[in-house]
C-alpha cells in the first residue's frame, strides 16, 4: 500500500469498540483485524487510562494508544509523552469530592484507586440493592461486572503523584456545579460510561484532549491530516471529530457529537464499527 493511501484510524473504546457489558463485537475484531492487514494504522484514542486497556483489548491488534483522553501517547510500544495531574490539584479535587459526598477514581497508568464508598455504590448502580434484593445478589454471582475488579480502593493512601485522570459518580451535588468550582484547575466533560450515570464526569488538564493528541501521533509518524479518520460516541470525542479528516459517530452516539460528525454509522449493536470500515473502504 503505498503512504497516499494508506488510513490512520483513531478508536473510541466505550460504546464504540467495547459494549456496555464488556464485550466487543466480533464484527468489529474482524473489522480492524482486517483494516490492519489492508495496511492502514489504527490506534485506540480513549478516555480511559492505560490501566483500564485490558489484554484481550490490546490482542485485537492496535498500532498505539492515546489513553487518558489525550494525556497519555505511545506509538509502536514507544511512550511520546505522559502528562500528569499535579498532586496538589490532585489533593484539592479529593478533598473536595469527599467534603461533598462524591465518590471517584483516579486514574493512573498502572492502576484506578477508588474512593472509599466507591465500590459499594458501583456495585448499587450495576446489580441493584445487594442486601435486601435476592435477585440483585444472583445478577452479580451470575454476571461480575468486570470494571469492578480493576479497581482498588483506599482512602488517605489516594493523595497520589502519577494521575492521568479522574472520573466522578453520578451524587447530589449537579455536575454543572463541580464543573463551575474546579474549572480554574480542570476541564470537566459529562462522562460516556453508563455506569457512573448521567450526572458523572470527568477531570482532565487544561488543553489536554484527543485533539491535541492526535495531532501529535500525526506529526511524529509524518502523516498527512487528510489520511486521518476518527470514530466515537462520547462528548470527549468532540475535538477528536473536529480535528481529523473524516468523523465518524456510532448510532449510539451523544446527540451533540452526531451534531459536528462528518457521517454516522450504526450503533455497536448493530455493527457501527464494522460497517464504518466498510463504507470507507479500510475493508
Amino acid at each position: 500500500m503505498n503512504q497516499t493511501s494508506r488510513k490512520i484510524v483513531f478508536i473510541d473504546i466505550d460504546g464504540t469498540l467495547l459494549m456496555e457489558n464488556g464485550i466487543v463485537p466480533e464484527s468489529a475484531v474482524q473489522a480492524c483485524q482486517q483494516a490492519r492487514k489492508n495496511g492502514h494504522l489504527l490506534y485506540l484514542c480513549t478516555g480511559r487510562s492505560k490501566a483500564e486497556i485490558y489484554d484481550y483489548i490490546w490482542e485485537i491488534g492496535f498500532d498505539g494508544l492515546i489513553g487518558a483522553a489525550g494525556g497519555y501517547v505511545e506509538s509502536g510500544g514507544e511512550m511520546l509523552y505522559h502528562k500528569k495531574v499535579t498532586p496538589e490539584d490532585a489533593k484539592h479535587l479529593i478533598d473536595y469530592f469527599n467534603a461533598n459526598g462524591v465518590d471517584f477514581i483516579l486514574e493512573s497508568n498502572t492502576a484506578l484507586h477508588g474512593s472509599r464508598h466507591l465500590q459499594p455504590h458501583l456495585e448499587r448502580r450495576i446489580y441493584g440493592d445487594l442486601l435486601n434484593d435476592p435477585e440483585a445478589q444472583e445478577r452479580k454471582r451470575q454476571s461480575p461486572h468486570p470494571y469492578i475488579a480493576t479497581l482498588t480502593y483506599g482512602d488517605e493512601e489516594l493523595y497520589l503523584d502519577d494521575v492521568n485522570k479522574v472520573c466522578f459518580l453520578e451524587s447530589s451535588l449537579p455536575f454543572d456545579q463541580i464543573q463551575k468550582e474546579l474549572q480554574d484547575r480542570f476541564t470537566a466533560i459529562q462522562c460516556s460510561i453508563p455506569i457512573f450515570g448521567e450526572n458523572s464526569g470527568e477531570l482532565m488538564m487544561p488543553g489536554v484532549h484527543k485533539a491535541s493528541a492526535i495531532a501529535d501521533v500525526l506529526h511524529h509518524l509524518n502523516i498527512p491530516l487528510e489520511n486521518s479518520m476518527a470514530i466515537g460516541d462520547g462528548l470527549n470525542d468532540m475535538e477528536m471529530l473536529e480535528y481529523v479528516q473524516v468523523g465518524v459517530a456510532m448510532g449510539n452516539a451523544r446527540e451533540p457529537l452526531k451534531a459536528i460528525a462528518d457521517d454516522i454509522t450504526d450503533s455497536i449493536e448493530n455493527d457501527g464499527l464494522y460497517n464504518c470500515f466498510l463504507k470507507h473502504g479500510l475493508i
